[in-house]
C-alpha cells in the first residue's frame, strides 16, 4: 500500500514545508501531499485561506504579497514554500499529490506545474492533481491529459465513481469517514485506484489494506510504514 505523507510529516515538522517534505522522504514515505494556492506570484503551498494558525498573522493569503509571505515564519523558522521548491525535495521514483485549494486561471496553472515537473526529479506520471472542485480538474484534464487525476471527496455517493468516470479519472481519495469496503471494491472493478485520508490510526491502516486501497494520505508515515510492513 502506498503511503502518502500527509503535508509531509507533518507530526515532527511544520505542515506544508520543505523542512516536513524532506523528513518525510527520509522516513521512507512514498510520497507527499501538499496544499496549493495559485497565488498572483505563482503557486504557493499552504493550506490555509487566512494566516493566523500558521503564520500567527492576521490576514488572508491571497490579499498578501509574496514579498511579505516568504518572509513569514510557518514554525521552526520555516517559510512558504512555492511549489516548485516542493517538487524539487521529491526524490526520483516517489509520488506526490497536489491538493488545489485555490485556481484563477488553468492555462498559467498548467504551464507553472509543468515546468516545475521539468525542474526537479519526479516522473510526470508520479504526479497526482486532487481537488474537490471537479470543475477545475475537468478543465485540466482537458489541458493536460497526460495527467493523473485525483477525484477528491468526503461522501460515499449513490453512484460513488460518476465523478471519477465523468474526470477520466486516474484515482477516487476519499475520507475516513465515509470509505467502506464496498466503496473499495466498486471503485477498484471500475478501474480506479483509492486512496484514504486522513489515517493515522493503526487499526485503520490494518483494515484498509485488507479492504485493497491504494494508499493513504497520513499524518505519520513512520508509523504506518511500520504497521503495513511485509
Amino acid at each position: 500500500m502506498r503511503i502518502f505523507a500527509h503535508r509531509g510529516a507533518s507530526k515532527v515538522a511544520p505542515e506544508n514545508t520543505i523542512k516536513a517534505f524532506k523528513v518525510a522522504f527520509q522516513l521512507g514515505a512514498d510520497g507527499i501531499e501538499f496544499d496549493t494556492y495559485q497565488h498572483e506570484s505563482g503557486i504557493i503551498v499552504f493550506h490555509d485561506r487566512l494566516l493566523l494558525r500558521r503564520a500567527r498573522k492576521a490576514g488572508y493569503l491571497l490579499d498578501t504579497p509574496w514579498t511579505e509571505l516568504c518572509k513569514l515564519d510557518i514554525g521552526e523558522g520555516e517559510r512558504i514554500p512555492t511549489l516548485s521548491d516542493s517538487l524539487k525535495t521529491v526524490p526520483q521514483g516517489r509520488w506526490c499529490n497536489i491538493e488545489i485549494k485555490h485556481l484563477h486561471c488553468v492555462d498559467s496553472w498548467v504551464r507553472e506545474v509543468k515546468k516545475a515537473v521539468l525542474n526537479s526529479d519526479i516522473q510526470p506520471e508520479h504526479i497526482l492533481v486532487s481537488s474537490f472542485n471537479h470543475h477545475w480538474l475537468a478543465d485540466i484534464s482537458k489541458l493536460w491529459p497526460e495527467v493523473k487525476i485525483g477525484a477528491l471527496t468526503a461522501s460515499f455517493e449513490l453512484d460513488c465513481t460518476a465523478s471519477a468516470r465523468a474526470l477520466n479519472a486516474y484515482s477516487v481519495n476519499i475520507a475516513l469517514d465515509a470509505v467502506e469496503k464496498d466503496f473499495v471494491e466498486k471503485a477498484r472493478l471500475d478501474g480506479f485506484d483509492v486512496y484514504v485520508y486522513t489515517v493515522d490510526e493503526p487499526r485503520d491502516m490494518k483494515q484498509l489494506e485488507a479492504w485493497g486501497v491504494t494508499g493513504i494520505f497520513t499524518n505519520v508515515p513512520d508509523i504506518a510504514l511500520a504497521v503495513l510492513a511485509p
